[in-house]
Order: C-alpha cells, then structure tokens, then sequence
C-alpha cells in the first residue's frame, strides 16, 4: 500500500486502539474518529479493514495535510494521479504539486477560504513526479478539533485534463460553427421538433426588423408547408432535405415585395438527458436557410415584363381581330335571322305573286350564310396555354406593371393591398393576365367617361375557405344593379356603342373565369364606384412521392 495505514484484512478494533495506529497525530485521530462514527456500526466497533478499504478505494485522490500544508497521508489514488509514493511525498508540502502557471489569486482565494473555516472547490495546474502538468479539479476542507480550532485539512482532487480538452474541443467547434453561420450572407437558423430556434445567425437576427416580424421563421415555416404540401411531411420523416424552394412576400418590411430560395435539411442527434443514457433517444432538428434574391428576382422580372407585354401585346391583337369579326358576324346575323323568318311567313302562305321576292331573299340568305361561313373560318383562335400552379399575387404584379405606362397617362393611383401568404391557384398565367389587364382597363375607362376626381384602383388579394379571392374597386360610376347580370352577356354595354367590339370585354372576362372553376360577381353592398370580386379555388397538393 502506498498509505501509513497497516495491512488489516479481517481485524475489528476498537476505536481508540484503531486511532492509535492511523496516524502520528492524535488531532488527526480524533477527526479520523468523527468519521468512523458517522459511518460506523451500533456501538464502538467498525471492522478496520473496511475504513482502509474505502479510502484507498475510493477512485479520488486523497491527502491529508497539518496546518502547514505538509502532506501526511495519502491513499492509492493520489500515487495514481499524481506518481508520487507514500514514502516520496510524506512530510512534504502540497506546494510541491503547485505549477506556475496557477494564478496568485487562486491561492489567495483557496487559503482565504480554507482559514475561515469554510471548504474552498476550485481547479489548480498541478505538476506530476515526472514535471507533466495536469488540471486538478480540488476541494479542500478543514478538520477541526472539539473547540473548534482548525487542526489539519483534507483534500480531494481528480485530473480532469482529457475531460477539460473534450469540453474545450467541443466549445471550440461550437464557436468556430457560430462563426462560419454568422459570416455566412445567407440567414441560417436551427429549429428543433416544436418550432423552437435553437441557434441562428446574425443575418437572421436582422430579418426581424427588416421584415418587422418577432420571429420570422415562424412566418417562412407557415410559407413553406404552404408551398409544399404533403411533401413537407414527407421530407421531415424521411430527413430528405430541400433546396431553393422560392418564396414571395408581398408588402413585407420596408422594401415591399420580397423573395427568398428557402433551403432545408433535417438532421438527428442523441438526446442528452439522463432519461435517455439506456434507450438510445435522439432529438429532430431542422436546418433552415433563407437567401435573400429580391434583387435577382427583380433584374429577372423586369426581363420577362419585356416579354410578357410583347406576348400580351399579340394575344390584344388576336383577341381584338376575334371581338372583330363576332361583332360583324352578330350584325350580320340580326338581318339575316329577320330574312329567315319573312321566308318562313312566305312559305306557309304559299302566295305565287311573292315568289320573286322569296326566290331573292332566299338568295339574300345564302349569301349572308356563305358569308358568316367565310367569318366564322377567319376567326383567330386563341393558343391554349399550360396550366400550372399560379400565384396571383406575382401575376397581379406583372399585370400592373405592365400597365403602368397607361395609369400613369391617365392619372391614376394602384392601391396594392395584397395577402401576405397566399396559396397558388390551378390556371393559365396568360389568361389570367387578359382577365385582370381586361378588368383594369374597363376601370380606367369607366372612370374617364364618369369624369371621376379621385383617380383609384384598389386591388386586394384575401384566403377564405380555400378559395383565392381577388378585389378590383375603382371610383367610376358603377354599374346600375339592373344590369349586373347583362353585363357579362355578350354585346351588351352600359354606354353607347362606340366601337363594332364593344360589349365583349366582360364576356371575355366571365369566359376565362368559368374555364378556371371560378365565380366573378359585382359586389352590390360597395356603393363607392364598382368592385368586382374574382375568386379561384385554391390548388390542392398532392405528393407525388410514392411511400
């Protein structure tokens, strides 16, 4: 043994003849004495071999030091730790484990708690026999004798080296993760399974006044599942990650519209808690990137207005020379139906002297067939278009955009109060587009032939039941409720005709409506001008990802 304790196996002493062989100072019996009894059995006897047992044992190091701090006892675990014997340290001061790399201050605090009567824990840069140093988690206490006056002190210390390397490593990589988020230009935060940040960066920090949310990633979770569907389900089950999934935001913040790619990739670690040390718990954690493109996606917009407006300029035409032709084809066929049924009157009287004129206007008639014939094949058709998910809010933009140059003309203000977050709808982005360019324009020219002073069009987006609802008010005249329902059937017009197309605009607009499952209606209860109120259900995701 490496201890002043002799090599009791079986004895059971009494206290004081046990006391007699421990140590050289009976002060320190009497502490020794405290201690057996506290831990003792009934009575005045303890088998010896136990109390040695437990202290040489016991897998932390142990000395005992008089007043002074000269060491005069310590058990199997000091040698172990420190690589000094009994017969090496004994009658030596604890000084000689000191390094010089442990602060003064950490001394001064130690002997000033310690003289107080009171147990000092803290960490000290100890040296082994071989001079390797080593960091030493230590408790010191004092052992006092009957009246209280401080005899000797007992320490317990552990090397805590390779413990304290691991916690420094994984502090480490934790700041050093910290620093490559934060630098990173992209917001980036972790989530875990409740929707709870549990770490983000800098740039994520600044989304929250930039876009005024107390926790914008509540609102791009909210858009996302949105977006996705059942695939978002899917994706956080089986941890499939997704990237760039783009998001608009209308009137978010200070810069108004905004987008984002939205990036997501879900991960697992072990749970930490004790609970979890024998059933193998881990823990579900998302990491959700949002990478800033509004000004990518506006240099792009700004390309495809170009575009759009020349491919809308050519549908106008084709639509124009279409409402052409059917106008003169509805004339044409007003005299031609009056022709039709003066022959008919002609033939149940069956009178010889109206032959002639029955024989021309039957001429008449075929002619005016032949013609409507002729017509009818020069009427253009409109290219059908794929249908794909729409968001009307974007479409909407466009649509505005590229009427600019006109409202402007024209004096007239777009109010823009669109949803936050709205839900795609299943369409025609070209038809849509003459549905909502037809409805301005009737706007604008209804509120130039009213004359009106306050020159505005309000245009709102809302969700309700599933269904995408779009309101266009303007400050015209507004439409008489008798003619709420006529004005969407074909050539009929609230003003006099001016032109061979008129009347077909609402037609138009009702047309496209219908073909996209949609309801279109004037609102009767808004009494400032005109509202037409455009709903479209909204297009329900499905996975396509086979389970």
């Amino acid at each position: 043994m490496n201890s002043t304790f002799p090599d009791y196996e079986h004895s059971s002493l009494d206290i004081e003849q046990m006391m007699a062989l421990l140590a050289p100072s009976a002060s320190v019996n009497q502490q020794l004495h405290k201690l057996i009894e506290s831990l003792g059995q009934q009575g005045k006897m303890l088998p010896f071999f136990m109390l040695v047992q437990v202290v040489e044992q016991v897998p932390i190091a142990i000395s005992i030091t008089d007043k002074k701090a000269n060491i005069l006892y310590i058990n199997k675990a000091f040698t172990e730790v420190t690589g000094y014997k009994s017969k090496e340290i004994l009658g030596q001061n604890e000084s000689a484990l000191s390094d010089r790399s442990t602060p003064r201050t950490v001394y001064y605090d130690l002997w000033h708690t310690i003289s107080r009567k009171k147990i000092w824990r803290g960490h000290l840069v100890n040296r082994t026999k071989t001079g390797q140093r080593y960091l030493a988690e230590l408790s010191i206490a004092p052992m006092q004798d009957e009246e209280g006056h401080i005899t000797h002190y007992i320490g317990m210390h552990r090397d805590i080296t390779k413990t304290y390397h691991a916690e420094q490593k994984v502090n480490n990589q934790k700041r050093l993760i910290e620093s490559v988020i934060n630098a990173s230009p992209v917001a980036m935060v972790v989530l875990d399974k409740e929707d709870r940040v549990v770490m983000d960066n800098q740039v994520y920090k600044m989304l929250i006044s930039d876009l005024g949310l107390q926790e914008p990633v509540q609102f791009f979770l909210n858009l996302l599942r949105q977006d996705m569907g059942d695939l978002w389900q899917y994706a956080s089950n089986t941890e499939h990650g997704f990237v760039n999934r783009e998001l608009r935001m209308e009137g978010m913040g200070r810069r108004g519209t905004r987008w984002y790619a939205c990036s997501g990739n879900w991960f697992t670690e072990n749970d930490t808690c004790a609970d979890a040390f024998f059933s193998g718990q881990t823990k579900d954690y998302l990491l959700l990137s949002l990478s800033d493109i509004t000004q990518q996606r506006r240099q792009q917009e700004e390309l495809q207005l170009q575009t759009l407006r020349t491919l809308l300029a050519e549908e106008e035409q084709l639509r124009s020379i279409r409402e052409t032709l059917l106008g003169a084809m509805h004339h044409i066929s007003q005299p031609l139906n009056q022709i039709s049924a003066a022959i008919n009157i002609m033939s149940q009287r069956n009178e010889s002297q109206n032959n002639p004129i029955k024989n021309l206007l039957q001429q008449v008639s075929r002619m005016g067939d032949e013609t409507l014939a002729t017509l009818q094949r020069c009427v253009p058709e409109i290219p059908e278009t794929a249908v794909i998910p729409v968001n009307l809010n974007q479409l909407l933009h466009e649509v505005t955009q590229m009427s600019s140059i006109k409202l402007l003309a024209n004096g007239i203000i777009i109010d823009w109060r669109p949803s936050p977050i709205l839900p795609s709808v299943l369409g025609s982005e070209n038809k849509l587009r003459m549905l909502f360019k037809q409805l301005i324009d009737n706007a604008i020219e209804a509120m130039n032939r009213y004359g009106s002073k306050e020159r505005l069009i309000k245009i709102t987006t809302a969700v309700e039941r599933n269904w995408v609802y779009v309101l266009l008010d303007d400050k015209g005249p507004g439409i008489p409720s008798n003619q709420r329902i006529k004005v969407f059937e074909p050539f009929y017009t609230t003003h006099p005709m001016g032109a061979i197309q008129a009347g077909m605009g609402l037609v138009m607009a009702k047309e496209i409506v219908n073909q996209h499952n949609g309801t279109i209606e004037i609102d009767s209860a808004y009494d400032e001008g005109c509202r037409f109120k455009i709903g479209f259900p909204v297009h329900q995701k499905k996975s396509t990802v086979k389970r």
